[in-house]
């Protein structure tokens, strides 16, 4: 028999767990059974907005260790600097799923990162694909729309998804990813990871370089045909949560390598294509990899809602030695997921456990103040305003670095000016497949957008998939042309 009591969330004894209080036996219930009130009115209010993108996901805690001496070349930031380890979280998803849905559907899969550093929290929130499907964040709205659900049926739909894909061709390279095994991994474990936009780097000498973030996967990348992951979203639509957690909790740790690719900042003025283009990689030919360190995930959340939907990750979060780039998505998620966080979980999501920053001097310097879970909070005698002459913290240039500058070149425009020679839309979607996918893989490739394409009911749109897939690869799109069934009248 327990020793423990059940109480009111305010701490009283509460009289009975099973039988609410009414007025003698006719059922009629008395509001002056508090417990009873308190106990609906929470359960009706235990779920925050589910995320409107990346809503499906799960999660672990790890540690990130900083390998190669020489990194200290390229940023200042403490946690790349050789030996230092540093706690984390990792944060799996699908994009376009609700929080019900099947890990296996065909989609990019989100890949966050918290690094809780000595100076403060890093997030680094990326996809397991290199790059994205468009350019500027006007369009990230419209896109999430297209993926999602038509208002009146509530169905996902092809129609949509094609209609907006082939008439922003800047998304061809990544739906040539998506289309590939990429889009369909065996588990979260098992697929690479990717900054995906271009950031900035800072070495202590104040020497500035451009970089891209890659966490290649020790287990290998290994992805799902179509007919078993249908197979999977029927009889376990929780695989990939179910694989990580079993994983972990058997002691066999998953650990990817982050390497980086570095620009030299002038580079970027003069190379082939515009390096701060989402839709575009870097070829390694021209910026070789260099490995920093390992990821490895070793710890599975006590609370599922605790640490990992209330777990907030955002771009905005940088340290000093690391900052932003010219990539317009970039900018647009800088602003938009600190916002979502406000408006999902609350003001104050940074002071929850699960997201505070756990470097010693992080609490109490801050001026941010009420609002909703504000709980955390300094000495009375400390002001809440700055400047002040109270003793209060005050910025200091020093510590922060200067990340967040960049030389420009103009005056503000709305365009999606070409000022390098190769910043076309379909070229590396078609080099991706002509020379990095295997010939089963290509056969595999058609079978898919085959099939994808041909769930299109309209003339026009399907006919611009095609034309979509031809600007790819020619042959690539005649063998679709050949594939694809009449729409019926």
């Amino acid at each position: 028999m327990t020793d423990k009591f059940t109480t009111t969330n305010s701490g009283a004894p509460v009289a009975s767990d099973q039988h609410s209080q009414t007025v003698g036996n006719n059922g009629v219930t008395a509001l002056t059974d508090y417990y009873l009130v308190e106990k609906l009115a929470q359960f009706n209010r235990e779920r925050v907005p589910e995320r409107v993108v990346h809503a499906k996901g799960g999660g672990a805690f790890g540690t990130f260790t900083t390998t190669n001496p020489e990194i200290a070349r390229y940023t200042r930031a403490a946690l790349f600097q050789q030996g230092v380890q540093t706690e984390m979280l990792a944060r799996f998803s699908t994009v376009a799923g609700e929080s019900g849905s099947p890990d296996t559907w065909r989609d990019p899969r989100g890949f966050a990162l918290k690094f809780y550093t000595t100076e403060g929290n890093y997030d680094l929130v990326g996809n397991n694909t290199p790059v994205f499907f468009i350019r500027d964040g006007i369009k990230f709205p419209d896109f999430i729309r297209s993926q999602k659900r038509l208002p009146g049926t509530h169905l996902r739909d092809n129609d949509m998804q094609w209609d907006f894909w082939s008439l922003q061709p800047e998304s061809a390279h990544q739906v040539t990813w998506l289309m590939g095994e990429r889009g369909l991994p065996n588990s979260w474990r098992e697929m690479n990871g990717y900054g995906s936009h271009t950031y900035q780097w800072i070495n202590a000498a104040g020497e500035r370089f451009w970089v891209k973030y890659h966490f290649i996967s020790q287990q290998g990348v290994h992805g799902l045909t179509n007919d078993k992951a249908a197979e999977l979203a029927g009889s376990d639509a929780d695989v990939h949560i179910r694989d990580l957690y079993t994983h972990i909790e058997d002691g066999d740790f998953p650990r990817w390598t982050l390497k980086v690719q570095v620009m030299p900042y002038e580079d970027a003025k003069t190379y082939r294509f515009n390096p701060f283009d989402l839709t575009k990689v870097w070829p390694h030919a021209d910026y070789p990899l260099i490995e920093v360190g390992i990821m490895e995930l070793n710890r599975n959340p006590e609370n599922y809602f605790a640490q990992i939907e209330q777990a907030t990750f955002a771009p905005s979060n940088f340290v000093p030695g690391i900052g932003a780039s010219p990539d317009k998505m970039l900018m647009a998620r800088i602003f938009s997921y600190a916002d979502a966080h406000r408006y999902r979980v609350g003001t104050n999501h940074a002071d929850l456990p699960v997201n505070q920053p756990k470097n010693a001097d992080a609490h109490g310097h801050s001026y941010a103040k009420d609002g909703s879970m504000r709980y955390s909070f300094a000495s009375a005698d400390t002001p809440v305003y700055a400047p002040n002459s109270k003793g209060g913290a005050h910025a200091d240039p020093e510590r922060a670095g200067d990340a967040g500058n960049w030389e420009s070149d103009g005056t503000l425009v709305r365009s999606a000016a070409t000022l390098h020679p190769e910043d076309d839309d379909f070229g590396q979607a078609g080099t991706l497949y002509r020379e990095v996918f295997t010939e089963a893989q290509k056969a595999a490739f058609l079978e898919t957008i085959t099939g994808h394409v041909g769930g299109v009911k309209s003339d026009d749109i399907r006919e611009r998939a095609i034309q979509y897939w031809t600007s790819v690869d020619g042959d690539l799109g005649a063998a679709l042309r050949a594939n694809l069934a009449p729409i019926a009248a």
